[in-house]
């Protein structure tokens, strides 16, 4: 831990349901709820209301609790960036910077990061024997007691109540969630490649490496003509995971076989620059959920879209910001979704313009809607593959629903683990590292925006269709017929490449 405040912050987590009932609590570094500036005579037509925006730009958000004033510091603080923060090994006081940064840098950061320092993925050991349980209650049961002898095994070694520890189908439904993958990638290259080209996959977010393990052990078993002209590409931001994913390759001399076939390049995807001029295979799996995302709030009476910044003060307190002044790349997702997309989606301004006047001007109403957090990161995922990897087939698969998400449309799930408890908050504004971040994602709007800056077609399933298309599901199925590998994901779903 940190420090004792933090150790503080984590046992109040444990002792309440949510975070709602921590506000009060002024020395907790969690967010404090957000403050706006009141904009003199409520009851002004909107046409001043677009003078007065051009006199002030940046509005902090108003709350119950009143806390102090921030406008100076914002103006003095610097604005920083999460690639400018990878080289600080501290978390950053006296600045400002996007909620889209905020978010990267708190679960991406080198030195103190989520997925950096934190993170542990559960690894069941052997395999399940799903055809000799009797239902799916019996394999809660027994996943419960792999994982409570997972961490028993970690605890022995080194303490830790705020291990973050999560799973992945992959993991829990090894190899067969592997196999049905590599299936996929098989027939696929077999039918739109000349038998001369490589299979050239890309991972990114490859976890312990146990997917790429699985599809190579399968492709080698099945189809042997077909691994001899197999590479295997991990795109692996995290230090930690791309050393566990080598290391995956010498525990067994049937993984070691694979290591002519692999190669591991510990970078972001988003500073890649290297073209890629033959076909691939992008494997993006429940990976998306955890891509930053920029919070836009709109002003209810013009509509103009205000963009999210975090200031972080001298005590490490956080305090959100809205700007009229968007930035480029939150400017053209906007563009892009609304001259692309023609599957619906939820917005902040849905309701009628006469509501919003009338709801906005009771008193005490917020001076902006609820927040819209859009997937800027993701667009610029897009833009990578259009640019660097033009003869790519996506793969993705992810949340298109999560519970217990945070305020707001498209909004995250914000928790934490303390004491082996999962722990759901109110607010993104967290102690950075220590706090998983995930988003829901609408696939619809993801088709469409995909579509337009790649010129690709796309085909989005289903998890359970996906799985009944090309797992050998008889594999996972129960003594009662219930089968958990297609019903334990049922909020996720699959976007292919055509």
């Amino acid at each position: 831990m940190d420090s004792a405040l933090l150790t503080n912050l984590f046992r109040r987590l444990f002792s309440h349901q949510t975070c709602s009932r921590l506000k009060p609590i002024p020395p907790l570094p969690v967010a404090r709820k957000h403050q706006y500036h009141r904009i003199p005579n409520e009851d002004r037509r909107d046409d001043a209301r677009r003078q007065d925006a051009n006199r002030e730009s940046s509005w902090q958000q108003r709350t119950d609790l009143f806390p102090e004033d921030k406008t100076k510091d914002f103006k003095k603080y610097p604005m920083v960036t999460a690639d400018g923060l990878r080289g600080r090994k501290e978390r950053p006081k006296k600045v400002k910077m996007l909620i889209r940064d905020f978010i990267e840098d708190s679960l991406y950061n080198p030195h103190y990061g989520y997925f950096s320092k934190q993170a542990v993925i559960f690894t069941p050991g052997e395999r399940f024997d799903f055809n000799s349980m009797s239902s799916e209650h019996q394999f809660h049961a027994v996943l419960r007691q792999r994982y409570t002898d997972f961490e028993d095994k970690l605890d022995a070694q080194w303490p830790n109540d705020t291990r973050q520890l999560w799973h992945t189908p992959t993991e829990l439904f090894h190899p067969y969630y592997g196999e049905a993958m590599a299936r996929y990638l098989v027939e696929n290259y077999k039918i739109s490649h000349p038998p001369y080209q490589d299979l050239i996959i890309y991972e990114i977010g490859a976890g312990n490496g146990t997917l790429m393990l699985n599809i190579l052990d399968y492709i080698r078993q099945f189809h042997p003509d077909v691994y001899d002209r197999t590479k295997f590409k991990v795109i692996e931001i995290s230090s930690s995971l791309a050393s566990l994913q080598a290391s995956q390759l010498t525990r067994s001399t049937s993984a070691r076989g694979h290591a002519a076939h692999v190669e591991i390049i510990n970078r972001s995807i988003f500073s890649w620059d290297t073209y890629v001029a033959t076909p691939c295979y992008f494997l993006a799996l429940e990976v998306i959920d955890n891509f930053a995302h920029d919070a836009i709030r709109y002003d209810p009476f013009t509509e103009e879209p205000l963009q999210g910044t975090v200031l972080i003060d001298g005590a490490g307190d956080f305090y959100e910001f809205y700007s009229r002044d968007i930035d480029p790349v939150a400017a053209r997702f906007l563009r892009v979704r609304d001259a692309a997309c023609a599957h619906p989606f939820d917005h902040p301004l849905q309701s009628s313009r006469l509501v919003r006047h009338v709801k906005y001007r009771l008193p005490f109403a917020a001076n902006l809607t609820v927040p819209e957090y859009i997937p800027t990161r993701l667009m610029q995922f897009f833009d990578i593959l259009r640019e660097y990897f033009p003869r790519h087939q996506l793969l993705t698969s992810d949340f298109h629903y999560l519970p217990d998400t945070i305020k707001g449309v498209g909004s995250p799930v914000v928790q934490t683990r303390y004491q082996r408890h999962v722990i759901p908050v109110t607010t993104l504004l967290v102690h950075q590292g220590y706090f998983d971040i995930l988003f829901p994602t609408n696939f619809g709007v993801m088709e469409d925006i995909y579509r337009a800056l790649t010129g690709k077609l796309t085909r989005v399933l289903s998890h359970e269709d996906f799985l009944l298309r090309w797992a050998y599901f008889e594999d996972t199925k129960m003594l009662n017929g219930e089968n958990p590998l297609l019903s334990w994901y049922a909020n996720a779903s699959v976007m292919a490449t055509t």
